[in-house]
């Protein structure tokens, strides 16, 4: 896809700019920083990249704000081999294993991009209401049809 590289890069800029340097002490995003991280690389991408992109990544911005007071929970979601179904979009499964002595629901970012890791689509999928302890699953499904090879990880991932 002409006119898409580097997208991917500039994506995992702006997550990692939020985390700050300086004086040697090392700053963890908080949930509002990660979320303004994620909506800020959605109006990136929406001022450089196509239409459908664009939308993609703006709801994807939308939607991780939806999980306020979340906690980094990037480390407790996987996803499972991509696949591109009938109409052409990208599918993963997503586990959100929650260690947590309560339920707790999970907001992920997953990021679909070819073999050079240039971002093709962005969708948020919610895995609510997952048990103390336990797992919850569900499916990721892009908006835009895709060729090639997709590979897919995650972008953000917020439990709350």
């Amino acid at each position: 896809m002409a006119g898409l590289g580097g997208r991917g890069a500039a994506l995992a800029l702006v997550m990692v700019s939020a985390a700050g340097c300086g004086n040697g002490s090392q700053h963890s995003p908080t949930p509002a920083e990660q979320a303004a991280s994620a909506a800020s690389a959605a109006a990136s991408l929406a001022a450089r990249g196509g239409d459908a992109l664009a939308s993609a990544s703006a709801e994807a911005g939308r939607r991780l704000d939806e999980a306020k007071g979340g906690l980094n929970a990037k480390d407790q979601v996987s996803l499972g081999a991509v696949t591109l179904d009938g109409d052409g979009r990208a599918t993963t499964t997503v586990t959100a294993r929650n260690t947590a002595s309560a339920a707790k629901s999970f907001a992920v970012q997953v990021n679909f991009t070819d073999g050079g890791g240039n971002l093709l689509d962005v969708v948020v999928l919610m895995v609510k209401d997952v048990a103390a302890h336990g797992s919850g699953h569900g499916t990721a499904r892009g908006n835009r049809r895709l060729h090639g090879e997709v590979r897919a990880n995650v972008g953000t991932a917020l439990r709350y």
